[in-house]
């Protein structure tokens, strides 16, 4: 199973560049779709099929692993790609863009699935690689001013965070003789004290908190989101950096580096910084998809603040969180798109009212904000909740008030952005705006349905999902 999800993407990227003659757009627009469904579906009935005995991956990648982390963010994958290559459909009209971005996002879901399912150092490094090139050319693929700018700035601080965990990779395998998962957290716990080993984790750390765009070196993060074309935004903000740094780090920290009480004391404030950080500049954000980017950033902070709570439920909270995160963001970001397609806008102080004209995307935005903001019974309750309770039984006390008051500043943002949105008084200007097509609206009501859902079936999955999750790792 864990090679056909790398085999698959590659394979559709040979086949998208020789495809039958006539049927080009036909073909490209089918590829990405069939092969995204398919990573659902193989996630959601993990046993229903053939390919569960294909196991010839062991002997030719054997640092492939899926364990029920790892699915679950191969699920998240999976719906997020399917959501912006819907988008696509309806936004890149241009045969050359179209053709670029499926390569792009063939090739970034071959490296995301690797970086789930690997168990090797240097391996995660290449797969990390193969997903940043990707979005460097994702973010300008219609070159203009902003989306050169977004994208030199990611690729810069990108080149800096390589340096780092190519320096931090070759320090460690001088002590584990090898870049293994196994062989790193042996070398790492039998020389806690060495400085240099020390050294080495905290130039990783750097390196994953500059890939998640996490507080303080977030820079590259809100231009990105802004400037990059809409379905690019969808999956940058949605899946691709959840996956390349904050997953990451995840697995890191509880697998290889060890949950040491410095460690987690590093990610407290990180996390709390980039919570609170987040939130105000969020506040102060006149365009719709700055201020998505920069609530991003909030929200990630609380799976930062959970991690660093150094206890299973800790770690069940962070996943839990990072895929209602990836769910809720991802939606929001295919809202705004949807209303800057109707109205040619990104303002909010040039909006209102457009909930009368667009009542699906009004009505699932509002739902994704109150998710994000930790209103129950949604998804994004249950997940702020389990942080809330970890940190209190850590007795990271002062963390979980930053917590809970910083939710007051999420639901403050989101619902000034949804008053001026949606709600008010309709300008005679925006008269003839009206609802988004089908291919804008159904993943959004898709994504909706997820966060109902999961909202609703938590209280009754606590024992059977949550706590499970922490043992993963």
């Amino acid at each position: 199973m864990t090679v056909l999800l790398l085999v698959i993407p590659l394979i559709g990227f040979i086949l998208v560049n020789i495809p039958p003659p006539g049927n080009l757009r036909k073909f490209l627009i089918a590829c990405p779709l069939l092969l995204s469904v398919t990573q659902v579906a193989l996630m959601l009935f993990p046993r229903a099929g053939w390919w569960n005995g294909f196991d010839v991956g062991r002997f030719f990648l054997p640092f492939l692993r899926v364990d029920g982390v790892s699915m679950l963010m191969l699920l998240a994958i999976g719906l997020v790609v399917f959501a912006s290559s819907v988008v696509s459909i309806a936004l890149i009209k241009d045969a050359r863009q179209q053709y670029n971005f499926i390569n792009l996002v063939l090739l970034s879901l071959l490296g995301m699935n690797g970086i789930v399912m690997v168990t090797d150092l240097f391996s995660l490094y290449v797969f990390l690689e193969i997903v940043s090139v990707c979005s460097f050319i994702l973010i300008a693929l219609q070159r203009e001013r902003e989306m050169f700018e977004g994208a030199f700035k990611y690729i810069f601080l990108s080149a800096i965070a390589t340096i780092l965990m190519l320096t931090s990779t070759g320090i460690l395998f001088m002590y584990a003789g090898g870049t293994s998962f196994a062989a790193l957290a042996g070398a790492i716990s039998s020389h806690q004290a060495n400085s240099m080993v020390i050294f080495s984790v905290i130039l990783f750390l750097i390196g994953l908190f500059i890939k998640g765009g996490i507080v303080p070196f977030h820079g590259w993060l809100p231009d990105a989101y802004s400037a990059s074309a809409a379905p690019v935004s969808i999956l940058l903000a949605g899946i691709v950096t959840k996956v390349s740094g904050v997953y990451t780090l995840i697995r890191l920290v509880t697998e290889v580096f060890g949950a040491t009480p410095k460690t987690n004391q590093v990610l407290l404030f990180v996390g709390a910084l980039s919570i609170v950080v987040g939130a105000l500049a969020a506040l102060g954000q006149k365009d719709f998809k700055r201020m998505l980017a920069y609530s991003s950033i909030s929200q990630v902070g609380y799976i930062i603040l959970s991690l660093g709570a150094g206890s299973p439920l800790g770690v069940a909270g962070a996943i839990f969180h990072l895929f209602n995160h990836t769910i809720f963001k991802a939606q929001l970001f295919m809202n705004a798109t949807a209303v800057e397609v109707q109205t040619g806008k990104r303002d909010l102080d040039s909006m209102g009212g457009f909930a009368s004209r667009m009542p699906i995307t009004g009505t699932t935005s509002i739902i994704a904000f109150l998710s994000a903001a930790g209103i129950p019974p949604l998804a994004g309750f249950w997940s702020k909740l389990v942080i809330l309770i970890a940190l209190l039984k850590s007795g990271h006390h002062v963390y979980m008030v930053i917590a809970v008051l910083a939710s007051l500043l999420t639901l403050a943002y989101f619902l000034t952005l949804q008053r001026k949105v949606f709600f008010g008084e309709l300008a005679p200007e925006h008269e003839h705006v009206k609802e988004a097509g089908w291919l804008l609206t159904a993943p959004a009501l898709a994504f909706t349905i997820i966060i109902i859902a999961t909202g609703l079936a938590l209280p009754f999955l606590y024992n059977t999902i949550i706590l499970p999750i922490g043992s993963f790792l």
